[in-house]
């Protein structure tokens, strides 16, 4: 067993050459903490000189903040390929590299001048990641995405803020590229581990869009318990109703959020409130009775008026009551937990400037995943590069054209996090078994005699097989399991897996080799771990809840109806996982990667926390206005329906002029300046939605594209797998699965490259659906065994009948 006192970085020994500028540069920030050693690149005639606004002092501001994050500690190098010895290093950096990160325009010089799909085939081993807004082999390759235009068009804003309003963006400046960074992470790192066992690279065209539509939170993926059973087509802001799923309370010093979905949540709140006799009637046992009584809603407000957020978070927690204080950033910032866990890390992003940094978003044997830190020293003991991967490179594979053929995962994860983790491995070929029983079933099924559509979707791919790992004869199959298995992964409250025998210690002992995932809310350690972790709840003890509001309106809270941060932190738990295999290929030894929710959240933030404090350390925030204007919502024609409309500088001002017809607005030379237009906003955005108003929101998303201006529909939920783009890029794919009750749509392409095939179509298991087939093929039982095991209540087969259920292990997300 490794001395668990030296740390050894997972994707240590993997070299990667970084020509991306922008946001994206978070995607080398996730490899570098984790290990890789990271070069920034500037190539002459391909990358712009990088913006370093710090270093210059020109002022703080959150986007620069963040990008120098992403940066810092990170080697850098600067290439003129027209000279000659310029263009030999060149193809010795290409040579020595195993994965080339770029972000070229599509069409433009530059993309002409690097020539990936070359470079491809003068260096077959090498992966490419080639990062563009809308892809590059579809006839949107030439749009612009901005913020807004992502949060648009994956149908995010359709469920963000009050109906009859302008849909609210969220939080975070860059929150679409940074879960768009996570999901290019797993998806390069799974390519890279394949092109270990193969040695053939390959080139991954990865559309930004692509990734903040899979990775926030998908209209066609897994949702939320509170959404589940409700239509696509019926998926409208509906504020009042999402209030009464995640109520938000005021309290004596601010607000509380509680969740109330579960009967024995209500019964907790109810014997809380004193048993009031005006809802002794068991009809409130029911979710819709609960959700239909606005007299049950104003009862909790009188009854938390008078107390203080601390005393409803402690009392709500003693009575099985999920209830969490709707913290401002600042006071997440300061509470025992955050400060316990170690996460923020002082850094000097430029010279006089320091500021705190979130220190990697994984934890890896119990040590931070963090290049922000790390001391030359360890630098330079780098473990040896490999090129080939020993011990996967001669498992069985289908043949399927998917990377992570020949593993086999052990899926317990429930509700989003756990699906979408596992899900992930299952997509990418892995032989995913999942492991549940009747007695704690994953709360996304619903029923154990048939499918839902969010159930289908996140457990695509996998095999069930039902053991109840209470009784120790169950344990022992599992154990079993095990020790011919390559992951576990969980997101159990912590101590939940202990208890069941299925934490790293205990696993390692039957395999040294095996990897094991954790996710919670909050963390393995700190006052906080073994909280009550629904994703609502975290985001409101993270500070985000507070962000997600209108300005100058502190208490219109609407982040209700989205599931964040529970699709990327499942690709987070997925990367840490897929980083560790790697390194069990240089060691022989498994490890264990564990991610806090709220930590992948405060991540997102890291900027704008960064960027907080230099200001009031004293540094000069930026004199530019944040956004340049027209930015953001306007109406379009007809009900509902909207258009998110970006400026970025004065080419976009020019275009979006000529192409609403205002030659006036262009001319004038008040408006010909960022600060200018920035000070007449109100009589820019009254242009606009004059101009937006009298058209479809699709026909002005066109007009203004195909001149350059970045814009975009905000589109339904429902809309979506309709969008002509989505169907280019074969992002979508309809089902009509045995136990479903009529099709429906779930995602499709998870990688667009040269090698990679989309997923498979294996259906969404019922409970035990393969139990008899995985307890004979890999357990070794006969068919006698197998009955007395089923018999017994050890294994499990599907019910003929929905007995009722009891209730889960509490998740840590939706």
């Amino acid at each position: 067993m490794a001395n668990p006192n030296i740390y050894d970085p997972p994707l240590a020994g993997v070299r990667i050459l970084d020509l991306s500028r922008g946001p994206m540069t978070a995607v080398g920030r996730l490899l570098a903490d984790l290990g890789a050693s990271v070069t920034q690149v500037h190539l002459s005639g391909v990358t712009e000189e990088p913006d370093d606004r710090l270093a210059a002092g020109v002022g703080v501001d959150p986007d620069s903040v963040s990008i120098a994050i992403n940066r810092h500690g990170l080697s850098s190098v600067v290439i003129d390929p027209s000279i000659p010895d310029d263009r030999r290093r060149w193809i010795h950096q290409l040579a020595g590299a195993d994965i080339l990160i770029e972000d070229t325009r599509p069409g433009s010089a530059a993309e002409k001048a690097l020539a990936a799909r070359d470079i491809h085939a003068e260096h077959p081993g090498l992966v490419i990641l080639s990062l563009s807004d809308f892809g590059r082999e579809t006839s949107y390759r030439g749009w612009h995405a901005t913020t807004p235009v992502l949060h648009a068009l994956t149908s995010e804003l359709s469920r963000s803020g009050i109906p009859g309003r302008e849909p609210l963006v969220p939080p975070a400046a860059q929150l679409p590229y940074h879960v768009a960074a996570a999901q290019a992470a797993v998806m390069t790192i799974s390519v890279y581990l394949d092109r270990l066992r193969t040695g053939e690279g390959d080139l991954i065209d990865f559309s930004i869009l692509d990734g903040a539509m899979q990775t926030l939170d998908p209209p066609h993926g897994t949702v939320g318990t509170a959404s589940a059973g409700v239509a696509l087509s019926a998926q409208r802001r509906d504020w009042n109703a999402e209030r009464l799923r995640y109520p938000i309370i005021a309290c004596k010093d601010g607000h509380v959020r509680i969740c109330l979905l579960a009967k024995r949540q209500w019964h907790g709140m109810f014997e809380w409130m004193g048993r009031p006799e005006q809802f002794a009637d068991p009809s409130f046992d029911r979710l819709r009775v609960r959700f239909g009584s606005p007299e049950l809603l104003a009862a909790i407000g009188r009854f938390c008026a008078g107390q203080t957020r601390a005393e409803l978070e402690v009392a709500g927690q003693r009575h099985g009551v999920p209830t969490a204080a709707v913290l401002t950033l600042a006071e997440t910032l300061g509470t025992e937990q955050v400060m316990s866990r170690g996460y923020f890390h002082e850094v000097e992003l430029a010279p006089g400037m320091s500021a705190p940094v979130p220190a990697g978003v994984v934890e890896i044997d119990g040590h931070r995943a963090n290049a922000l830190t790390r001391s030359d020293h360890e630098a330079d003991r780098r473990p040896r590069h490999i090129d080939v991967a020993p011990l996967l490179a001669g498992r069985p594979r289908r043949n399927e054209g998917l990377p992570l053929e020949g593993l086999r995962v052990l899926d317990l994860g429930v509700i989003v996090v756990g699906s979408d983790t596992g899900r992930l491995f299952g997509d990418l070929g892995a032989d995913v078994i999942k492991i549940e029983n009747s007695a704690f079933p994953d709360g996304l099924r619903g029923s154990l005699t048939s499918v839902s559509p969010t159930y289908a979707a996140g457990h695509r791919n996998k095999r069930s097989i039902g053991i109840d790992l209470r009784i120790p004869r169950g344990r022992a199959l599992a154990h079993h399991l095990v020790a011919m298995s390559d992951v576990v992964l969980t997101n159990f409250k912590p101590g939940v897996a202990e208890s069941l025998g299925m934490d790293y210690q205990t696993l390692q002992e039957h395999n040294p080799g095996i990897v094991v995932v954790d996710s919670s809310a909050f963390g393995p350690t700190g006052p906080w771990a073994k909280r009550m972790g629904y994703g609502p709840l975290v985001r409101a003890a993270a500070g985000f809840t507070d962000l997600w509001v209108y300005p100058d309106e502190p208490e219109s809270f609407c982040d209700t109806v989205t599931v964040y941060p529970d699709h990327v932190a499942a690709r987070i738990g997925a990367l840490g996982a897929l980083a560790l295999l790697l390194r069990r290929e240089r060691t022989g030894t498994g490890g264990s990667a564990s991610v806090a929710q709220s930590e992948v959240m405060l991540s997102h933030l890291a900027g704008e926390i960064a960027a907080d404090v230099l200001a009031r350390r004293g540094h000069e925030p930026s004199a530019r206005a944040v956004h340049d204007a027209p930015w953001g919502l306007f109406p379009a024609a007809g009900e509902d329906t909207w258009l998110a409309v970006t400026v970025r500088d004065d080419a976009d001002w020019g275009a979006l002029c000529r192409s609403i017809d205002r030659p006036d607005l262009g001319a004038d030379p008040q408006l010909g300046t960022r600060a200018g237009r920035d000070a007449h906003r109100g009589r820019i955005d009254e242009a606009v939605r004059a101009w937006t108003s009298q058209r479809r929101a699709t026909e002005a998303m066109n007009l203004l594209q195909s001149a350059g201006v970045p814009a975009g529909a905000a589109l339904h939920a429902d809309d979506v797998a309709r969008w002509d783009y989505y169907v280019q890029r074969r992002t979508f794919r309809e089902e009509l699965h045995p136990h479903a009750d009529e099709p429906f749509t779930m995602e499709n392409v998870q990688i667009h490259s040269d090698r990679i095939a989309d997923p498979p179509l294996r259906q969404a298991p019922l409970l035990g659906e393969q139990t008899r087939d995985i307890a004979a093929e890999l357990l070794g039982l006969d068919d006698t065994d197998i009955a007395e095991l089923i018999a017994t209540g050890v294994l499990e087969v599907p019910q003929s009948a929905d007995r009722g259920r009891s209730e889960q292990p509490e998740p840590a997300g939706h």
